[in-house]
């Protein structure tokens, strides 16, 4: 009798979260996700050639940028915001070495309320890596959660309002198994989020190992989607590096436009379940991944 050992997964992570801790009920936390903004670090030099990039394949508004002191401890930095259908970025030049741990964060999350958050976040078994600090136009702070995961918490003074995205774009983390379950659980009970997936035996051909098979779940929550890719670290360039995936209509036209921008394209469209995908580098050394939806 064929089993499906997406049914099996789906199993083993009931199980898996049943034999976790049990985490506290927190409030939610999450604004939505046109407030989830990936966090990317280029030379100054580069950075007026990689919001050309971005914004020619994905659409959108550059804004101007600005000098700007963005870690509790002194240091100075370009910041650019960037708003496009399909993902919000913040793209920081800093002009100074970059204190610890920025740069290693790879997103920032609009919260409700900070103390809130840092609480909600320590109670799903989140470490809190840099403390609440004031920035020029509201407050930050980085957590890390299990696995090695870190993110950014951020609120303004004046709350912004942002459209909502064409698309939402995914956080793509990378974890071991050995960690898998103790992320999807604290996260989940932070972000108030369901597992929509959990395909225990993904086409390797995604992590661009053809022929193989990896664990891959996907979270969605206020906060947007996540996407877990449990490998054994067996990762060929550039998967691993690729930090967000963008979804768009098109994947050849967007492709092109960012060729044409000056964006490499580092491996060739590929067809996988439900998705048709692509990995790009933009001027910088910023590296995404882009996809359009298969389903027909």
């Amino acid at each position: 009798m064929h089993r499906d050992p997406r049914a099996f997964a789906l199993i083993a992570l009931a199980l898996e979260m049943v034999a976790a801790p049990a985490l506290a009920q927190t409030p939610d936390m999450a604004v939505g996700p046109q407030y989830d903004t990936a966090h990317i670090y280029v030379a100054p030099a580069d950075m007026s050639a990689f919001a050309t990039a971005f914004t020619a394949t994905f659409g959108g508004v550059a804004a101007k940028p600005g000098v700007t002191h963005v870690t509790p401890t002194p240091s100075s930095a370009n910041w650019q915001a960037i708003q496009t259908p399909e993902g919000t970025i913040s793209v920081f030049g800093f002009t100074t070495p970059v204190p610890y741990p920025f740069g290693a964060e790879r997103t920032g999350y609009l919260v409700k309320d900070m103390n809130t958050a840092i609480a909600a976040a320590r109670a799903a078994g989140a470490d809190v890596l840099v403390a609440p600090f004031p920035d020029p136009i509201g407050q930050d702070a980085v957590v890390q959660w299990p696995g090695g995961v870190n993110m950014q918490f951020y609120v303004h003074n004046t709350p912004p309002s942002y459209p909502p995205f064409a698309t939402i774009p995914e956080n793509r983390v990378y974890v071991s198994p050995d960690r898998a379950a103790a992320f999807v659980a604290a996260f989940v009970a932070f972000a108030h989020g369901t597992v929509t997936q959990d395909d225990a035996a993904a086409p390797g051909v995604e992590i661009g190992r053809p022929g193989d098979v990896f664990r891959e779940i996907r979270i969605e929550s206020g906060f947007g989607k996540v996407t877990v890719l449990v490998t054994d670290g067996h990762l060929p360039f550039p998967y691993g590096r690729e930090t967000t995936g963008y979804e768009v209509a098109d994947l050849a036209k967007t492709l092109a436009r960012a060729a044409q921008a000056g964006a490499i394209v580092l491996t060739p469209a590929f067809t996988s379940r439900d998705r048709t995908s692509a990995v790009v580098q933009f001027p910088g050394g910023y590296i995404a991944e882009i996809h359009a939806s298969a389903r027909l």
